[in-house]
């Protein structure tokens, strides 16, 4: 049964398998959006912000009771997605990874010094995107 008293839809189910790899980012991401907040700060409509999410330009998981999809809030910066993650994520679609399993890469710390999003957050994106790249080999 859904949230709601409902069957819920396929798409809203989460398996067990899902529920663990939730369980390891919730863990890595300290702050989350809705798409609607997303939005705002991006000062674009919601029809944009779910553009940018199948466009690869932004990355967003299911997450919480309602199994709402969010967006990392590290993603969005002054006003803007965040510089260079909408390559690190073509890049690691590239190398076959799922979006539960590059969000875990791009929080998980590496000797970059620190996760890769903290290295995008501080303008050294060329290493991030090197060591992604790599991944694909």
């Amino acid at each position: 049964m859904g949230p709601h008293g409902r069957l819920a839809r396929v798409s809203e189910q989460r398996s067990e398998a899902d529920q663990v790899h939730a369980d390891a980012y919730e863990l890595l991401v300290t702050g989350w959006l809705t798409l609607p907040e997303a939005a705002e700060l991006l000062g674009v409509g919601a029809n944009r912000i779910r553009q940018l999410v199948n466009d690869r330009q932004l990355l967003a998981v299911r997450r919480g009771d309602n199994n709402a999809l969010m967006i990392p809030a590290d993603f969005v910066q002054d006003g803007k997605v965040l510089k260079g993650l909408p390559g690190v994520l073509t890049l690691l679609k590239d190398a076959r990874y799922a979006d539960d399993e590059a969000l875990r890469w791009l929080y998980t710390d590496d000797d970059l010094p620190g996760s890769p999003v903290q290295a995008l957050i501080e303008n050294r994106g060329t290493e991030v995107k090197r060591r992604a790249q790599a991944l694909g080999f």
